[in-house]
């Protein structure tokens, strides 16, 4: 139980961190991050995180508000993860 809690927090890790770097060059493109493909790669790897964020929020929020929201989602998931992980850690006794 204690590996899949790990692994799932490594890939919650990662996703955030692709999430977090995607923000990052779209500041840094100046408008021209479509042209960027460092920006089309990260994009293509948090699509899957994104596509069922957009499938969970209401319909009332923004397609530009849903990456951000995503990001706060798996930090949220990543919290739950880390409470896990150190509950599944304590010797019991």
């Amino acid at each position: 139980m204690l590996s899949m809690v790990v692994v799932l927090k490594g890939l919650v890790e990662f996703a955030g961190l692709m999430l977090l770097g995607q923000g990052l060059v779209w500041i840094l493109s100046f408008g021209k991050h479509e042209a960027n493909p460092i920006y089309r790669a990260m994009r293509f790897v948090t699509s899957p995180v994104t596509g069922l964020v957009r499938k969970v929020a209401p319909r009332f929020i923004a397609d530009r508000h849903i990456a951000a929201l995503a990001f706060v989602l798996l930090f949220w998931i990543w919290v739950a993860l880390l409470i896990a992980k150190l509950r599944l850690q304590m010797p019991v006794g």
